[in-house]
């Protein structure tokens, strides 16, 4: 099922508009389709790398697996990098 869509008027240089096009056609996309993607990867939410010298501390380390509890609706509205991340590694 696809998620609901608002409209809106978006005003562009006519250079911009032509190139954006002919961006879309090559991708062989709508032109809508093709901002939507290009809005998306603009701003997604960028979270810092892990560097790969990364240990993890001896408390840490020893703690083992443990069990987590799903975050509540009221958690997830009001901390928007815990939404993000439930939704794209907390389900199962």
């Amino acid at each position: 099922m696809e998620s609901a869509r608002i409209q809106t008027v978006l005003r562009l240089p006519p250079e911009l508009m032509d190139r954006v096009r002919r961006n879309a056609r090559k991708q062989k996309c709508s032109f809508n389709s093709y901002v939507e993607q290009i809005l998306d990867q603009a701003t997604e939410p960028q979270f810092p790398s892990i560097p790969d010298d990364f240990q993890v501390g001896a408390e840490v380390a020893g703690m083992g697996r443990f069990n987590y509890v799903e975050p509540s609706a009221d958690e997830l509205n009001a901390d928007p990098k815990l939404a993000y991340l439930w939704q794209k590694y907390g389900k199962s």
